[in-house]
């Protein structure tokens, strides 16, 4: 079968491969299931592998199968799988279990240990595939009344959890009600996560550089939510407005961003970073006296946040069912550029990279 693949640490070097079709019986102990690929979501993540900052091949492989955000149909499963039959649409989680206590108590997403396993992205192959096999215990059954958001499910696993971190990590305080939230970005990320923070009843200020109107004001406002471009309000401008806020979520793939954060923090604030940068970028402005005597007077708290479990999977669909509800038809605005197959790897960079007006680019394999 075709799949999409780079050679990791070559940069653009996206490119058709061909691989065997799996099989139930690759998986042990008749967990196996079959799923036939639908939909896959590209983002940054993939666009940096292409570009050779991060990202390695499957032991004893010569490339990597890109493609962590999934969306499928179950076509077999293995005699021991229960909670999810043939004809049944799916997801399925990114990152697989290590050798620590974490993995083994069914929380990779937080393992500790240093080498981590993640289709698409590190040591194993991702979804860009015409099918795929994986063990039952990673496969997420998505609600067929969210097929036409299915694509989505990963992003929103990302969102969920970020907000979740949030919240448990505020146990420390043992009250705490935000009241006023900034999202760093109006990516994918920061869109569902504007939602997800809308629906927990926060007034929720959107930032990022596009200038307004466009769609990404207009998805924020029908949210309910108010979208700021920095490029008209800069952020200092928008805190002497509406003050500090309770809670950040950096979402902008920008690591001068995730820094100018520590400085607007309200008192028992967290901030929650996202952003994954693969550079190299230095900062010889960051007012780290400043900084550090406000966040160490104000218990300030800084969490970082990445990938997610099933439980954050399933918390994800049940956001973008809630939001669906109550915001009917807006969060499939974010799916601006559907490409039909991957029979063009440099058309799928180039959209990814180059289309700024592009909120979420994704592959359709088969239809859906």
């Amino acid at each position: 079968m075709k799949a999409l693949a780079v050679r990791p640490g070559e940069k653009q070097s996206a490119h058709i491969a061909e691989m065997p079709t799996p099989r139930l019986s690759d998986v042990p102990g008749g967990r196996g299931v079959l799923v036939r690929t639908l939909q896959v979501g590209v983002d940054a993540t993939d666009a940096e592998i292409n570009e050779a900052l991060y990202g390695a091949a499957p032991a004893g492989e010569e490339f990597l199968v890109l493609g962590h955000e999934v969306f499928g149909i179950v076509e077999e499963v293995g005699p021991n799988v229960t909670h999810i039959r043939p004809g049944e649409l799916c997801t399925c989680t990114v990152r697989r279990p290590g050798p620590t206590i974490y993995d083994l108590i069914g929380r990779n997403d937080v393992t500790s240990d240093e080498t981590y396993y993640e289709r698409g992205i590190n040591l194993l192959h991702g979804f860009m595939s015409e099918k795929f096999v994986d063990d039952a215990e990673f496969i997420v059954r998505v609600p067929d009344g969210l097929r036409h958001l299915g694509v989505l499910a990963e992003p929103a696993s990302v969102c969920a959890k970020a907000i979740e971190q949030a919240f448990l990590a505020q146990h420390r305080l043992q009250v705490w009600r935000p009241e006023i939230a900034f999202v760093m970005g109006a990516g994918q990320i920061g869109l569902l996560t504007t939602m997800m923070l809308r629906l927990r009843g926060m007034k929720v200020y959107t930032i990022a550089r596009t200038q307004n109107p466009g769609l990404k004001e207009e998805i924020v406002n029908a949210y309910g939510g108010e979208y700021v471009s920095t490029r008209e309000t800069p952020l200092a401008d928008l805190v002497r407005e509406v003050g500090r806020p309770d809670l950040v979520i950096e979402a902008t793939g920008s690591s001068r961003v995730a820094f100018e954060c520590m400085e607007i923090m309200n008192l028992n604030g967290v901030l929650v970073w996202t952003s994954v940068t693969g550079g190299d970028n230095r900062l010889q402005d960051v007012p780290a006296d400043r900084i550090n005597l406000e966040w160490v007077l104000g218990n300030k708290l800084l969490v970082g946040s990445v990938n997610g479990n099933r439980h954050h999977f399933a918390q994800g669909l049940a956001d973008l069912a809630l939001g669906e509800a109550t915001f009917p038809g807006v969060t499939e605005r974010i799916l601006t550029n559907p490409i039909d197959g991957f029979g063009d790897p440099a058309e799928i960079m180039r959209q990814l990279t180059d289309d700024k007006s592009a909120l979420k680019v994704y592959v359709k394999v088969a239809d859906a």
